[in-house]
């Protein structure tokens, strides 16, 4: 029997999907959309009614520096990346795309999305924050996470940014009420990302990333940093009732507070994978859930 004749023209559509997917890929949507997210509700916390066209030149010019810093990240961290099952089949270890080839693509992006944000009516202050974000991301984190395994704290930093693009982007300044937003995401950050670190740890171990749990033998340290960091963010979440919350965002905190302890607790009590994967999933719903109700509170409250 002989083989179907396949022409260029079937191919291409195919070749040409698959890079489309690995350039997605290289952009990590799901860290994007929380980034927009949170970039969004910052604007939404101002209280000041924006239109659409200063929404959509603040979340396509912050979604394309996300992307950028994701794309060079993943750059950096190709080779280690190749030693991670979890990781493995990126584009770069992979070997679908060119390293040359994703830098002019993450280059480009990363300057589009910051001469978008410059266009922005209220002023350069938003476009200032996101190229801070996108070179601390780039150019501390990422090499943080081969030298300390305090990385975490570095990286918190950059990723505590987002809402304070939105507020930005809607005032041109930064007042006292957008700072209980960067607390919240700040310390947010680091039982999410030690959660993650413990359930992976033998691989982040084995391709040469220092995150805290990798020599944690017993888990006391991470159990230590996990504990501190909730508590950290319980009073993070609280602040905006500083700032003239109402008692809708009171009750309301206090309620997803209660059952992200749980959660948190339970791991330190086991130290197991599955109850790291509940902490992961709790403070996954636990951000968006707790900034969503600092906008409420104000047609609420």
């Amino acid at each position: 029997m002989s083989s179907p004749v396949i022409s260029r023209t079937e191919i291409a559509p195919i070749a040409w999907s698959g890079r489309l997917v690995d350039y997605v890929q290289l952009s990590r949507p799901k860290i994007a959309v929380m980034v927009l997210a949170t970039a969004w509700l910052g604007m939404l916390g101002t209280g000041e009614v924006m239109g659409w066209p200063v929404t959509v030149v603040l979340l396509l010019g912050t979604g394309l520096v996300t992307a950028s810093a994701s794309a060079l990240n993943q750059i950096w961290e190709r080779h280690s990346d190749g030693l991670m099952l979890r990781t493995e089949n990126r584009p770069l270890p992979a070997g679908r795309l060119r390293v040359t080839e994703a830098s002019v693509v993450a280059v480009a992006t990363g300057l589009l999305g910051l001469m978008i944000l410059a266009w922005l009516p209220s002023g350069p202050l938003a476009c200032l924050i996101a190229a801070a974000s996108l070179i601390l991301y780039v150019m501390a984190y990422t090499p943080a996470k081969r030298w300390t395994v305090w990385n975490t704290l570095i990286g918190a930093v950059p990723g505590a940014l987002p809402p304070l693009i939105g507020w930005s982007a809607a005032t041109g300044s930064l007042s006292r009420g957008a700072f209980p937003l960067f607390a919240v995401l700040f310390f947010w950050q680091v039982p999410h990302f030690l959660a993650i670190a413990w359930i992976y740890r033998d691989q982040y171990r084995a391709a040469g990333l220092k995150m805290l749990p990798v020599n944690d033998t017993n888990g006391s340290r991470t159990v230590g940093v996990m504990v501190v960091s909730s508590l950290l963010l319980m009073v993070a979440s609280y602040w905006p009732l500083l700032e003239g919350a109402g008692w809708f965002y009171g009750v309301a905190v206090t309620g997803i507070n209660g059952l992200f302890l749980v959660a948190v607790s339970r791991f330190c009590r086991s130290r197991g994978v599955l109850e790291a994967r509940t902490v992961l999933k709790a403070s996954i719903v636990y951000l968006p859930v707790a900034l969503s109700f600092v906008v409420l509170d104000r047609y609420i409250g």
